[in-house]
């Protein structure tokens, strides 16, 4: 079966593609049962108004040797790629045209995990990165909003969807996954990304 059409949704200032169907919605549960199974979860910590405060989720960071990224004040050294997860980006290079040699992956446990306002703009990810979003698992609200304009936009991420942020994007908007108490299922969130060598 061939993956669903990208589609744009319109946002200024940047790039918004969507694909609710990306994986076919069998295929995405046996790949959501078998990545909380095999991947090396960890619940990483951050400071936080002078607190050390665990992630509300759990996340694994996978990609090539050379693939090491910093956010939240914490350094991530990439696992070595499994074969799930280069089948994975192979299906997604082929879709948006675009070499990814990483993937950060997010475990939300249920409707209690989240993830806070925030722009994908490190620098090792270069000045207008191409971001692929897969989500497995418990549909959930993602949230934009703009720095500038105050404008807001929600999209419901599917089972098996595939969200692509490019352009100017991490520059004029932030996102976020919200808490949702009534969501008893886990998700899975895979994003992406070509880390660059800085200096």
């Amino acid at each position: 079966m061939q993956p669903a059409q990208l589609n744009s949704i319109p946002i200024s200032d940047g790039i918004l593609q969507y694909a609710p169907s990306f994986i076919p919605s069998e295929e995405a549960t046996d790949l959501l049962e078998k990545l909380i199974e095999c991947i090396d979860w960890r619940q990483e910590e951050m400071k936080m108004f002078g607190k050390i405060v665990q992630f509300p989720r759990l996340t694994a960071w996978y990609g090539d040797p050379e693939a090491t990224y910093r956010y939240s004040g914490t350094t991530f050294q990439p696992t070595p790629w499994i074969p799930a997860l280069l089948s994975l980006r192979e299906k997604i290079q082929q879709a948006v045209n675009h070499p990814f040699n990483s993937v950060l992956l997010n475990y939300y446990r249920d409707g209690q995990d989240s993830m806070g306002w925030h722009a994908d703009n490190e620098k090792e990810l270069g000045r207008n990165p191409v971001i692929a979003s897969l989500n497995l698992g418990a549909s959930r609200p993602f949230q934009l909003k703009h720095n500038t304009l105050g404008g807001k936009q929600e999209i419901i991420l599917e089972h098996g969807s595939l969200l692509i942020m490019g352009g100017f994007l991490q520059h004029h908007w932030k996102h976020q996954i919200p808490k949702r108490k009534k969501i008893q299922k886990p998700r899975i969130n895979l994003t992406f990304r070509q880390i660059l060598k800085t200096t």
